[in-house]
């Protein structure tokens, strides 16, 4: 009887698996991974478009840029989400890939809220992440240690915040994380601390900071006046098709572009009045 009972259970396993393999293959689900800077937004067309399409699945997930780009160049995922261009990673074939660009971040260096700064020279900046300032009194802040934390190697944020801002200069060592949400969070909890974030993290719990009296907002990035941007790709491996297709054109959609891009911190492509080349140029 027991015998019998297995027998038939592991067939119904294998039914169900093997349902489950055909569903996948008709194009009803599909994996995003990547950014996690751009992860909100695609969370959140994701849980839209699955509302609007029962039946119809968008998992997705984070874990950085490179990640992103390397597994959907492997064909491991059908998206993969990068706020970096793909000819800026090392590893990753650009031409193997075609990008989508989904909508525009800024990145802005935050501090604690007992740091005592709004802003700062962009020469202080340099100096702090690669450890020639140490104490915020350097900087007219309090008499406090500059407690220093950053994204991975990986992180598309780390990488755009690195080339504007450190010109070429190395990063002093210092504790990372991969999730931008436990940046913040952690920027929160510790004095004296300093990270950066991409505009949609940005709340109440820490501090923004400008740079040489310019301000990290939307209108600033948009002329270009805020340097510190990259655009929110998501990448496929050839032409996106099928269900893979359909979710991208969902989140280019006004129903997205109009709405949930803005909301969630970010600015939609169509407002840029100013576009940039994967070196940085920008393009007339």
């Amino acid at each position: 009887m027991r015998k019998h009972f297995t027998r038939f259970t592991m067939l119904g396993l294998l039914i169900i698996l093997a349902g489950c393999a055909s569903w996948i293959d008709r194009g009803e689900s599909i994996t995003a991974v990547g950014s996690s800077a751009l992860q909100p937004l695609a969370e959140s067309a994701a849980e839209s478009f699955q509302t609007n399409n029962p039946g119809r699945f968008i998992n997705v997930q984070g874990g950085g840029s490179g990640t992103g780009l390397s597994q959907v160049q492997a064909g491991a995922v059908q998206i993969g989400n990068s706020d970096v261009f793909a000819e800026e990673k090392n590893g990753v074939d650009a031409d193997l890939l075609v990008s989508y660009k989904v909508a525009t971040v800024g990145i802005t260096p935050i501090v604690n809220n007992n740091v005592g700064i709004t802003n700062l020279a962009l020469e202080d900046l340099r100096d702090i992440f690669t450890g020639k300032i140490t104490n915020w009194k350097e900087v007219g802040g309090k008499d406090q240690k500059i407690v220093l934390l950053n994204r991975a190697n990986g992180s598309g944020t780390r990488n755009t915040f690195e080339r504007w801002v450190l010109d070429g200069q190395t990063a002093k060592q210092s504790q990372e994380q991969d999730s931008s949400g436990m940046v913040r969070q952690i920027v929160a909890d510790t004095p004296g601390a300093i990270s950066y974030v991409s505009f949609s993290y940005v709340t109440d719990e820490i501090t923004p900071i400008s740079i040489d009296g310019v301000a990290p907002t939307d209108e600033n990035v948009m002329t270009n006046e805020w340097v510190i941007w990259s655009y929110e790709h998501m990448y496929t491996k050839g032409e996106a098709t099928g269900l893979t297709k359909e979710f991208i054109e969902y989140v280019l959609s006004d129903a997205i572009q109009d709405t949930v891009v803005g909301k969630l911190g970010y600015i939609p492509i169509s407002k840029m009045q100013v576009q940039r080349d994967w070196q940085g140029n920008v393009i007339e």
